[in-house]
């Protein structure tokens, strides 16, 4: 009887495979984690959801790459204390922004931040479609005349402010990128953590060290942040940065899927259709886009 032998091609696909996979589970443990986040907001809210999870993920950060054994010079750490803020402020607003709009939404919103960085320097008559394709599919999300979509203008204000903090989080970043990856990272989450405690001490208070709301947090953390930040590094090492963006447009859709499943967040055609087109324009950003492959993936919430 004759034996099968492995494929030498079947493992190297496998191995090719391995970063998408990565990514991809990037995106649904973020997702997951930020769904899990909205069951601790009727016990310390938004902001102290928001600070937990910045303030946990600061602390494990720091604990791994210890980045105190370093000096920067004062530039440097101008630098990565603006990154920082800008972090803080981004994953606030965007915690802010679920108290009250679906999270595929609020994802959606977000995402034309750095799709209008990427269209500022616009020349072909291509990138332009893509910027119409994004404004139709904001213009489908805004509840212009349409009763049934029923957004909160509020929620909505804080996406898009989420979306500005996301613009200047990347040009931020970029400021760093001279630095080491993950010391810079765990300096800006320190900073981030100090810019949104004081928001979640002031409304949630004592009920910030409760353990069991500790404890939740905590999970927030790991996996809203810790898991997805490392699965990205290991996708980051295996496929292009065009690749990368490409599959990141992918997110508000894995977005809106996890709010449906965990959450219960049911979207109409026209939201759905919405989606579709904010993935279109960002999917096309970055195919379209010739400086792509040299510069920085932006990391996000």
């Amino acid at each position: 009887m004759s034996r099968s032998v492995p494929s030498p091609s079947g493992s190297f696909g496998l191995r090719a495979a391995l970063p998408y996979v990565c990514l991809v589970s990037a995106m649904v443990s973020l997702c997951a984690g930020t769904s899990f986040a909205k069951s601790l907001f009727p016990l310390v809210g938004a902001q102290g959801t928001s600070a937990y999870r910045v303030g946990f993920s600061a602390l494990v950060l720091c604990l791994v790459w210890r980045p105190w054994r370093f000096r920067l010079a004062r530039k440097d750490l101008i630098a990565v204390a603006a990154y920082g803020a800008v972090m803080g402020a981004m994953n606030l607003c965007f915690y802010m922004a679920l108290r009250t709009i679906p999270l595929g939404l609020a994802i959606a919103i977000e995402f034309t931040g750095p799709l209008s960085l990427a269209m500022v320097h616009a020349r072909k008559p291509i990138h332009f479609a893509w910027i119409a394709l994004a404004v139709a599919g904001l213009g489908l999300l805004l509840p212009l005349g349409d009763a049934n979509l029923n957004l909160d203008p509020v929620g909505v204000g804080f996406a898009v402010a989420a979306a500005v903090c996301w613009a200047g989080y990347i040009v931020a970043g970029q400021r760093t990128g001279h630095l080491h990856g993950g010391r810079s990272v765990a300096l800006g989450m320190t900073t981030a953590a100090l810019v949104v405690a004081p928001f979640g001490l002031v409304t949630a208070g004592a009920a910030l060290l409760d353990p069991r709301a500790m404890a939740l947090g905590l999970v927030v953390a790991v996996v809203s942040s810790a898991i997805p930040y490392s699965l990205e590094m290991v996708a980051l090492r295996g496929i292009s940065k065009r690749s990368f963006g490409v599959m990141l447009s992918l997110e508000p859709a894995v977005g809106a899927l996890a709010g449906l499943l965990f959450l219960g967040e049911h979207l109409v055609a026209r939201q759905w259709l919405a989606i579709a087109f904010v993935i279109a324009a960002s999917v096309g950003t970055v195919v379209t886009d010739p400086k792509r492959e040299t510069t920085e993936a932006p990391l996000h919430d």
